[in-house]
């Protein structure tokens, strides 16, 4: 693993400094992960920022990983600003999770940058604030609404979300209203297209390779080590990126005017 990681540090030191202008970036993934891995005789969790972007011709491709101390506004204005020195342009949504540090960072740099909250975090952010008699109803409530065929019925299923469940449990009305409109961003855009923007589930299956992965894998010499081998397996093609669905309908007058 060693010799391993020495082979990497050049080639991903090249790969974090490459110029992202040719891409002609759209949209944005970003997320943090913590990985767990044995360093040494442990086993710890690594922090590591993850942006992943879409090309104008639909093609995801992994922009940027780099370590963080915690995931913070800071850390993240970091990553917006490296992503910005390399030219990456002025992309139309950025889709995240709901970490406020993140989309305070990314609103610092783009000010008119659509935002989209993950509806799966959404989701496990009420379900936690539930009882647990009422997940499985609450659930159902929320999948109904954020997968109504059309904007319009999306819009009437959410109005008839908040009203019943400030009855049924504030705590879950007040996370729900916390999101706001940027739960419902994705309807603003082509329908071809919501299955993918609604969530981070694009990076969700890259950590889940990696996590398999590195399962089986011996202790890693440092944590940086980590960022080292997620490279290599996007170098080496292990880790596939298909385009985004609907990808078709990137390139419209309705797109650019966005």
């Amino acid at each position: 693993m060693s010799r391993l990681v020495g082979r990497l540090r050049e080639d991903f030191a090249a790969w974090t400094q490459r110029d992202l202008g040719e891409l002609k970036i759209r949209y944005l993934f970003l997320d943090g992960w913590y990985p767990r891995v044995r360093i040494g005789k442990k086993r710890v969790r690594v922090p590591v920022l993850v942006t992943l972007g879409v090309c104008a011709n639909g093609q995801r491709v992994v922009l940027d990983l780099r370590l963080a101390g915690v995931e913070s506004e800071q850390a993240w204005l970091d990553a917006v600003r490296s992503l910005d020195a390399r030219h990456l342009g002025t992309p139309v949504l950025a889709v995240v999770d709901g970490n406020p540090g993140l989309a305070a960072a990314l609103k610092m740099r783009w000010p008119q940058l659509a935002i989209q909250r993950c509806t799966n975090h959404k989701l496990w952010n009420l379900l936690a604030k539930a009882p647990a008699h009422l997940r499985e109803e609450l659930a159902e409530d929320y999948r109904r609404m954020i997968y109504a065929s059309s904007r319009e019925a999306v819009e009437q299923a959410r109005v008839g979300f908040l009203r019943k469940w400030k009855l049924r449990c504030k705590a879950v009305s007040a996370s729900f209203e916390e999101a706001g409109d940027e739960l419902f961003t994705f309807t603003a855009f082509p329908a071809s297209q919501w299955k993918a923007l609604r969530t981070t589930n694009a990076l969700e299956r890259i950590n889940e390779e990696f996590r398999r992965r590195t399962k089986t894998q011996a202790s890693l010499p440092n944590e940086e080590a980590v960022l080292f081998l997620l490279f290599g397996l996007l170098r080496s093609g292990q880790v596939r990126l298909s385009r985004l669905v609907g990808w078709q309908d990137l390139i419209t007058p309705r797109m650019e005017a966005a």
